[in-house]
């Protein structure tokens, strides 16, 4: 498909008859990782597999080439989420792009180059590249409650690349175009603050982001083990807000009470009147509020995704 320039910009795809919108992310930027050793390198630090890579001479439909997954560091805690993108290789070394919450462009560098040990690798940044995302233009396609594949984008339109149901389309809150706190899909250092947020809290086994069956990487011991027990207790929900607001939003870290006054978790970020709390599974049902200096209280809702697998609602 070809992308017109400029912001949210529209177009027709005349041979399936649909109509799209692109919008340039520009919160988002590009890493490449290339060289010899970079397939073995990234899989000692991504708590996923690496896509596959797709046939040279393009003979057969190629595999899937984009991924999803987590940077974490010692204790098993995220730092950076990416999106993974495996470039054809030809006769070339292969090579990896990838995707990142543009505030954390700088420290992903160092957290690579730290690794890099005598490796065979090449990381670089990648200005000259812009991240896109294209979508359907009505309403209906648009903002339908059935998720889009990743793969019908430009941008991947979703979290993960496994099986299962992808989370819905994957613009960005910060962008102003598609909001994804109401679908409870995370993002960036906002909705994971680097060293704070668990992996399998923020839900990354059900957007197809982490695998539970590849070698060792950098935190694999606390995820697997957490994974295994089975015992998650707290997790990431899409949260909304009513009543008045503080006039700069409620801040990160603000405690959620249920009625009697009992902590049921943390308010993580959000977007006016919607966002993203940790919160203990059991007391998401309950009346739930939080206090701020300004409008003393306000309740707060939450939800359970669609998306999410049926054992867990």
């Amino acid at each position: 498909r070809r992308l017109a320039h400029g912001s949210g910009l529209h177009g027709d795809d005349p041979a399936g008859g649909a109509a799209w919108t692109c919008f340039p992310l520009g919160e988002r930027a590009l890493v490449r990782v290339r060289g010899p050793d970079s397939a073995p390198f990234l899989l000692g630090l991504l708590t996923n597999e690496l896509p596959l890579p797709g046939p040279a001479d393009g003979t057969a439909p190629p595999p899937a080439r984009a991924g999803y997954a987590h940077f974490l560091n010692v204790q098993g805690r995220t730092l950076y989420d990416v999106l993974l993108y495996r470039l054809p290789e030809h006769d070339e070394a292969p090579a990896f792009l990838l995707e990142c919450d543009r505030a954390a462009l700088g420290a992903l560098q160092r957290h690579l180059a730290l690794y890099k040990i005598r490796r065979k690798v090449t990381v670089e940044p990648r200005p000259e590249l812009r991240v896109w995302a294209v979508l359907p233009r009505t309403p209906a396609e648009a903002g339908g409650a059935v998720p889009e594949d990743r793969a019908q984008s430009a941008r991947p339109a979703g979290s993960g690349a496994g099986e299962g149901p992808p989370p819905a389309p994957r613009t960005s809150q910060r962008s102003g175009t598609r909001p994804l706190h109401p679908t409870g899909v995370p993002e960036g250092i906002h909705d994971l603050p680097p060293g704070v947020a668990l992996p399998l809290e923020s839900n990354l086994a059900f957007m197809n982001g982490v695998s539970f069956t590849k070698g060792c990487y950098i935190g694999q011991e606390l995820t697997a083990r957490t994974h295994h027990m089975g015992v998650i207790r707290k997790r990431l929900f899409p949260v909304r807000l009513s009543g008045p607001l503080p006039a700069g939003g409620v801040s990160p870290g603000t405690p959620v009470l249920t009625a009697s006054g009992q902590a049921a978790g943390k308010y993580r970020a959000g977007q006016g009147d919607v966002g993203l709390a940790l919160l203990r599974s059991e007391q998401i049902k309950g009346p739930l509020h939080i206090r701020t200096a300004e409008s003393g209280q306000v309740a707060l809702t939450a939800s359970v995704p669609d998306w999410w697998p049926t054992a867990t609602k």
